[in-house]
C-alpha cells in the first residue's frame, strides 16, 4: 500500500488536532471524502506518541468499523489520555510530542516462526485467553532479533518470555504503512 504524501500529512494533522481538542474543547469538523478515498477505508491504525525519542503513548485498532480518518482521530486521543502505562498527556507537552501513525493490513495466520520477517511483520498473539500486539517497527527500533521479538510479545501478553519456545503460538501477522511528523517534515517515510 502506498499512501500519497499529502494524505500522510492530513492524517498526522488530524491526529494532532484531535489531541489538541482535548485541551481546547473544540469539536473537530466532520470530514467527507469520496467513497473510494483512503480516508473512508476501514483499516486498522495505531497512533504512537513519543517525547524526546521515548514512548509516551500508543493505542490503536487492529480492525476498525469506522472510516480510517475517524480511527486515527480516536486512536490519537486514546494514546494521549488512556494508555494505562502513562499518565494522561498534559497540555504543556503538546509541543514536545511527535506523532507516528501505523496503518495496518488485514491480519493473516502464521504457521511457522520462520514466516516472521523483522521490520515487515507485526505480531498479534492470542493465547491462554490473553492478547498482545507488537507493531512491525518495534524489533527494528529496539534492535531485537526474532527470538527477542517473540519473547517481548509473550511478556506483553503476561505470559512468561520463553513460552513461544514450547510450541507454535496462535499468532497472526500483519504489515503496516508507518509514517511520522518527523519523516513528513524531512520528506521521507516508510512504505
Amino acid at each position: 500500500m502506498i499512501i500519497p504524501g499529502e494524505d500522510k500529512k492530513k492524517l498526522l494533522e488530524e491526529a494532532r488536532n484531535s489531541i489538541a481538542s482535548i485541551f481546547t474543547g473544540k469539536k473537530l469538523p466532520k470530514l467527507n471524502y469520496d467513497k473510494a478515498h483512503l480516508f473512508n477505508s476501514r483499516k486498522g491504525a495505531f497512533v504512537t506518541l513519543t517525547k524526546k525519542g521515548m514512548l509516551r503513548g500508543c493505542i490503536g485498532y487492529i480492525i476498525s468499523s469506522k472510516p480510517l480518518i475517524e480511527t486515527v482521530r480516536d486512536a490519537a486521543v486514546q494514546a494521549a489520555i488512556h494508555d494505562p502505562r502513562f499518565p494522561p498527556l498534559d497540555e504543556s507537552e503538546m509541543g514536545k510530542i511527535e506523532i507516528e501513525i501505523s496503518i495496518l493490513s488485514e491480519p493473516f495466520p502464521m504457521n511457522s516462526y520462520d514466516e516472521i520477517t523483522l521490520g515487515e511483520h507485526g505480531l498479534i498473539l492470542e493465547e491462554m485467553g490473553r492478547r498482545a500486539l507488537l507493531l512491525p517497527q518495534v524489533p527494528i527500533e529496539h534492535k531485537m532479533n526474532k527470538e527477542e521479538y517473540l519473547s517481548a510479545l509473550c511478556e506483553k501478553a503476561g505470559i512468561y518470555r520463553d513460552y513461544w519456545r514450547e510450541k507454535i503460538l496462535n499468532i497472526q501477522l500483519f504489515t503496516a504503512m508507518v509514517f511520522s511528523e518527523k519523516e513528513s517534515e524531512s520528506g521521507n517515510g516508510k512504505n
